[in-house]
């Protein structure tokens, strides 16, 4: 291939700029980077590896960022594309970017290369090697002592427990050593972790673990920042963090947390006059008022998102949002209003995805589409068409969203069960009870409980007695 020669010859100077990974630009085609990556982690898992493939790891590879990616990778990449060569992938060749000079310590601090190390020797996104390769974050934490550093040692993937992150709050805010790119690049990939957990495992079993490090995150903004464009990043991550617990509690079933959390990140948007970060915490606000009762709320703070959403050019965002906003107008039971936004909603989706779709979009596809509008018909009472929608939306759902298939399914099982056909609203309960040991969310267990109350009088229909007792005996979270 043409580019192999190129790739080469740029992999033999090693200080000159990072040049775009073409190749690999175009073998993505017309997907997403979001979906593009959801790919990735399908080919991971059918070879056994474990990868955090996300949107903001496909762009580092395009824009050259990472020269060479590590070891598990190459696997998924060579697997997707069998009879190729890393170089043929548009990378430079393993033995090219091996043993270079660590980076000066001006780019340690934010004063040299940003954002990320080209040559990728320890890839955050790994987590299948983490265990026995320290990242470059946390050795510089404990090598020196930093307050900024290990504020960011504590949001690193395998640092969410509260203990460690409380323990740099103190010194972080006594430091005067101001945040760096490597600070930034750790918040930003405890997101991205906490969002791969929450996905395969729901939020109960992760609330507690994740306010510490927004506390962390908090302390990394007023030690302040040794360039702009890493205090934007600051801002930006920590207020995705905050929507990230905020979504931990919300799901969790504590909604004051949540609104807490939703209006500190809506603040830091605020602040530092970010459309994108506005425009989720707003989001986030509508489907959290719309969970509590608030309808008239959730289509208000929809509306927002959709002003604020508007100059970004994403029309999936612009459909989730409308979504939202559908959502708020089924809580009012206002038919008309609710069917304008769904169809709204689904033109929007169909125009398809596009570069400017936000990096913490990657769950929003169709299954969420169809499972999102399930919820409209079901608070509109409308059974049948709740149960069809929630039914493809468990179908369409990717396996690794193992959180949403549980959630598909129980709304499922609770529309069937209103909508008196108690057998198949029993086999649908089974199956989620069959996913609490992966799952866990106090909303589905809530959804559960309501499913059984429906379906107690129909205890001689198939199979509803051994749900019924299958949930009574099932562990419920603290």
């Amino acid at each position: 291939m043409a580019s192999s020669t190129v790739n080469a010859a740029h992999a033999s100077r090693p200080d000159r700029p990072a040049r775009p990974n073409l190749v690999f630009r175009q073998l993505r085609g017309a997907r997403s980077p979001a979906e593009f990556a959801a790919l990735v982690r399908r080919a991971a898992r059918e070879i056994g590896e474990r990868v955090s493939c996300d949107a903001r790891y496909i762009g580092r590879v395009e824009a050259g960022e990472i020269r060479c990616p590590n070891y598990a990778y190459e696997r998924v990449f060579l697997h997707m594309f069998p009879g190729r060569t890393l170089v043929d992938l548009g990378f430079a060749p393993r033995s090219a970017v091996r043993g270079r000079a660590a980076r000066p310590p001006a780019a340690e601090s934010g004063g040299g290369v940003e954002p990320y190390d080209t040559q990728d020797p320890q890839d955050p996104y790994d987590t299948h090697h983490h265990d026995h390769e320290e990242s470059d974050v946390l050795r510089r934490a404990f090598m020196t002592g930093s307050g900024a550093t290990v504020a960011a040692a504590s949001l690193a993937p395998l640092g969410l427990a509260p203990a460690a992150s409380a323990a740099a709050i103190p010194h972080a805010r006594r430091t005067v050593r101001r945040a760096g790119a490597s600070e930034a690049s750790a918040l930003e990939e405890a997101v991205r972790r906490i969002r791969l957990l929450d996905d395969r495992h729901g939020a109960d079993g992760l609330y507690r673990r994740a306010a510490a490090p927004l506390r962390a995150a908090y302390a990394l903004l007023d030690a302040g920042a040794t360039r702009q464009v890493t205090a934007d990043r600051l801002h930006a991550g920590a207020g995705e963090l905050a929507i990230s617990v905020g979504w931990l509690a919300h799901d969790s079933g504590r909604f004051e947390d949540a609104r807490s959390h939703y209006a500190e990140a809506l603040a830091t948007a605020r602040v530092t006059g970010d459309e994108a970060l506005e425009a989720h915490a707003f989001c986030n606000m509508a489907f959290l008022a719309r969970d509590a009762g608030r309808p008239r709320e959730a289509v208000r703070a929809a509306q927002a998102a959709q002003r604020a959403a508007r100059p970004l050019g994403s029309p999936r965002l612009m459909s989730l949002l409308a979504l939202r906003e559908a959502g708020g107008w089924a809580g009012l039971a206002d038919r008309f209003g609710c069917e304008q936004a769904l169809g709204r909603a689904q033109a929007l989706f169909e125009r398809g995805p596009s570069d400017a779709d936000p990096e913490w979009m990657s769950f929003y596809g169709e299954a969420e589409l169809a499972g999102l509008e399930a919820q409209c018909w079901s608070a509109l009472g409308d059974w049948d068409r709740a149960a069809r929608q929630a039914r493809r939306a468990a179908r369409l759902q990717d396996p690794h969203f193992t959180r949403n298939t549980a959630l598909y399914t129980a709304e499922l099982a609770d529309d069937l069960a209103r909508g008196g056909r108690p057998d198949e609203a029993a086999a649908a309960g089974l199956t989620v009870l069959g996913l609490l040991d992966q799952v866990q969310s106090s909303r589905i267990q809530t959804m559960l409980a309501g499913t059984a109350r429906v379906l107690l009088p129909h205890r001689r229909a198939s199979g509803v007695a051994e749900f019924l007792e299958r949930h009574a005996s099932a562990p419920r979270m603290a």
